[in-house]
This record gives C-alpha cells, sequence and structure tokens, in this order.
C-alpha cells in the first residue's frame, strides 16, 4: 500500500510535508479570498418614476410598453414590477445563471430605449433607469441622531450628500440604496377654488413652473466677429433654476390685459418637505422609550466578501458626525420661517 511506503521512510515523507507547507504559505498570498459558484441568477432593474400618478396608469401607461419591449430578451427566466401609488415604477428582469450581467444590461437598455417613444412625456423627462443589481445586501447602515436635534428627513438628506457617493465608490459595492424619508423639495398645494376664479388649471401651474426654472445660456457680449478695437469680451451669467422657496413666490403665472399679475401665492401655498410622503422612516422597536430618527442604507455588493474593504475605505468616523451643509442649512432655515 502507498501509505506503507511512506511509513518506512520517514526521511521522504517529512520532506514532502514540508515541501507541500512551502507551497501553501507562497500561493495564500495570490489565491482569493473565497471563490464560490453564483447559485443565485443575475438580475436587472429597470426603474422611473411618473409624478402625480397612480398605481393603474403607471401599468397602462408606462408598465405596459417597457414589458411589451423587454418580454423576450435573450437568456431571460422571468420578470417581475412593481407600480406604487406615489408614481415609483420598478422592473427585476432576472437571468440564468451563468449569463454575463453586463451584456444582460445591455440588452434590456436596447429594448427600454425602443419603448421611450411610447411612454409619458414626465418620465420621458424624468427619465429610465436600467441598471445590475445582486440579490445579496452587504449590509444596513443606520443613522440616528440621539439628542432629536435632526429628524429623518435630515438624515435621509445628509446620506444622500455626503454618504452616498463614497459608499458606492467602495471596491465591490453595486448600489447603494438610501430608505428613509426623500429628499428635501419644495412642495405646491393648489388651492381649486382659487384657480377658478382666475380662470387657471393645474397645468398653468405646472407650465410657469417649468418656464422660469431652468438653466439658460445667455451668450457672450463682445464676442466675434467684433470690430477693431474692442477690449473685453464677457460672458452673460442669468439666474438659473429657483432653489429657495421664495424664490417660487415670485413665479408668474398669469397675466390679465389691464396689467393683472397672479403669482403662485395667489393660487397655491408652497412649503419644504419631503419629496414623497408616502415613504417614512419607521425605528425598530427599541429600550428606549425616546424616540431616535432613523434612515438606513443598503449596500448591495458585486461581489463576495467586501466588508473588509467597506470599513477600511470608509470616512472616518462618518457615522456619527453631523456635519451641516450649505443646501441642508438653506432648507431648514426656509422651513423654521414657514411654521412661524
Amino acid at each position: 500500500m502507498i501509505s506503507l511506503y511512506f511509513i518506512e521512510r520517514p526521511v521522504l515523507a517529512n520532506v514532502l510535508a514540508i515541501l507541500m507547507i512551502v507551497i501553501g504559505g507562497v500561493a495564500l498570498f495570490s489565491l482569493p479570498v473565497a471563490q464560490y459558484p453564483d447559485v443565485t441568477p443575475p438580475t436587472v432593474q429597470v426603474s422611473t418614476r411618473y409624478p402625480g400618478a397612480g398605481a393603474r396608469t403607471l401599468v397602462d401607461t408606462v408598465a405596459l410598453p417597457i414589458e411589451q419591449q423587454v418580454n423576450g430578451v435573450e437568456n431571460m427566466i422571468y420578470m417581475q414590477s412593481t407600480s406604487t401609488s406615489d408614481g415609483t415604477y420598478t422592473l427585476i428582469v432576472t437571468f440564468r445563471i451563468g449569463t454575463d450581467l453586463n451584456f444582460a444590461q445591455v440588452l434590456v437598455q436596447n429594448r427600454v430605449s425602443a419603448a421611450l417613444s411610447s411612454l409619458p412625456d414626465p418620465v420621458q423627462k424624468q427619465g429610465v433607469t436600467v441598471q445590475k443589481q445582486s440579490t445579496a445586501i452587504l449590509s444596513f447602515v443606520t443613522l440616528i441622531s440621539p439628542d432629536k436635534r435632526f429628524d429623518s428627513l435630515y438624515l435621509a438628506n445628509y446620506a444622500t450628500i455626503r454618504l452616498k457617493d463614497e459608499l458606492a465608490r467602495l471596491p465591490g459595492v453595486g448600489n447603494v440604496a438610501i430608505f428613509g424619508a426623500g429628499q428635501y423639495s419644495i412642495r405646491v398645494w393648489l388651492d381649486p377654488e382659487k384657480l377658478k376664479a382666475r380662470g387657471l388649471t393645474a397645468q398653468d401651474v405646472t407650465q410657469a413652473l417649468q418656464q422660469q426654472s431652468q438653466q439658460v445660456a445667455a451668450g457672450q457680449l463682445g464676442g466675434p466677429p467684433i470690430q477693431q478695437g474692442q477690449p473685453f469680451q464677457y460672458t452673460v451669467i442669468v439666474q438659473g433654476r429657483l432653489a429657495e422657496a421664495e424664490q417660487f413666490e415670485n413665479v408668474i403665472v398669469k397675466t390679465g390685459n389691464a396689467g393683472e399679475i397672479t403669482r403662485v401665492p395667489s393660487s397655491a401655498r408652497r412649503a419644504t418637505a419631503r419629496s414623497s410622503r408616502s415613504t417614512t422612516a419607521r425605528p425598530p422597536a427599541s429600550r428606549s422609550s425616546r424616540p431616535r430618527a432613523r434612515t438606513r442604507s443598503t449596500c448591495r455588493p458585486s461581489s463576495p466578501n467586501v466588508w473588509r474593504s467597506f470599513r477600511a475605505n470608509s470616512p472616518p468616523g462618518w457615522c456619527s458626525r453631523f456635519r451641516s451643509t450649505q443646501r441642508s442649512s438653506s432648507m431648514r432655515r426656509s422651513r423654521r420661517s414657514t411654521r412661524r
């Protein structure tokens, strides 16, 4: 037997054992940390928003054209879609195990591009996002305010500005999603009685806000061709998109024949609030009776075993710092003035 051969020759057995240890030690630095076959099918996510639309409207105007085009894409197993009452549409396309996810994303993107012309104009302006997605969640990161100085809206906005991009650049992280109160936005409430008295509709107010809040290239003064002796050339800078709540109050909605001017406060009221009221941050059960505002960010890895790199590349102390940004400070000032 082969075991008897090495028992009778102990020196040879020891030499082979030492040689195996040396080979294993050299190969340890070049082997991957973990290498397992894929056991879950890859997925590609298609998402968009239709502001102001309900679930039934989303199914008829957005889901149907997209799914008719995406259905039957190469190596697809099945797909499932979700249409919510706040105008959010999500389509998950699942492919066979072993499919190249980058190639599958390109195929889905081409199918979605063919359906863009059939989508409503607000959806085309919002854009349709196609990205690859892993079904495995790496971690949940929770931001809290122990002294209750910051609410869930502020924490969600802080995570969007300061943390989301930092986490997305970590090696192995495929996607970062923020759950919570959403982002800051200017919300305008229309008064139907005032609109009727002034002969206006909601579409008139929407068009006025879109036309008077946009980026414009104003051009230059003194550009070629110029006369001889022209010493200077100036670039004209004009006001772009509106950023403060007070600026939206000065938007002109309608002008009369006698010079009457109808502005936004004459037919509506505005306030700074979260972008969607259908999403709230509810803290889990805790031993402490004092409620604490929370927001969560989810990291979806594109490769396994990235937690070590995640911690090594994270900003130092970012979970405990709550530095206010210029955008957040201005939004809080606007919100306090609105309450007063």
